[in-house]
């Protein structure tokens, strides 16, 4: 089969999870992911996650049952390790707060923090890794600036 990739690239981060349509819930209704591929075999599941049509850099989160592992909370990435998503307004960190809030997975209440941090929240997957929301931290403005554009 042949590929589109040309050079060595940053594709993905898995993450264990106990419940894998919990985890999709939470990552889709949450963060701005759709459910690209889904998998099984024997061992368990398996799901890519990645931004609607992110064509030109895809990055996946993908999520791995395994069902020797079902029922657990597996999470990986805490206190301070986390996901960060990037968000275009202030506003939008204030409402995923109160939804996370609502659900009973806000970690950090939103917080403005100094540069280059910005406005932040946090909140919980099902299996308790951390997912940082985060409005003014220029994370994807500074690469694009720096390399002038997707690649």
């Amino acid at each position: 089969m042949a590929t589109g990739l040309t050079s060595a690239r940053w594709t993905h981060v898995a993450l264990p999870t106990g419940d894998l349509d919990k985890a999709i819930a939470f990552y889709t209704a949450l963060a701005p992911l759709v459910v690209v591929e889904r998998f099984k075999d024997a061992d368990g599941e398996s799901v890519w996650l990645s931004n609607d049509q992110q064509v030109e850099t895809p990055l996946v989160l993908v999520l791995v049952s395994f069902n020797k592992d079902k029922g657990g909370q597996l999470g990986l990435l805490h206190p301070f390790a986390h996901i960060g998503i990037e968000v275009p307004a202030r506003e939008d960190v204030d409402a995923l707060a109160d939804r996370a809030r609502e659900l009973g997975c806000l970690h950090w209440e939103p917080r403005q923090m100094p540069d280059p941090v910005g406005y932040i929240c946090a909140l919980k997957d099902p299996d308790g890794n951390v997912v940082e929301i985060s409005h003014d931290q220029r994370v994807f403005d500074t690469v694009r600036a720096k390399w002038g554009g997707a690649r």
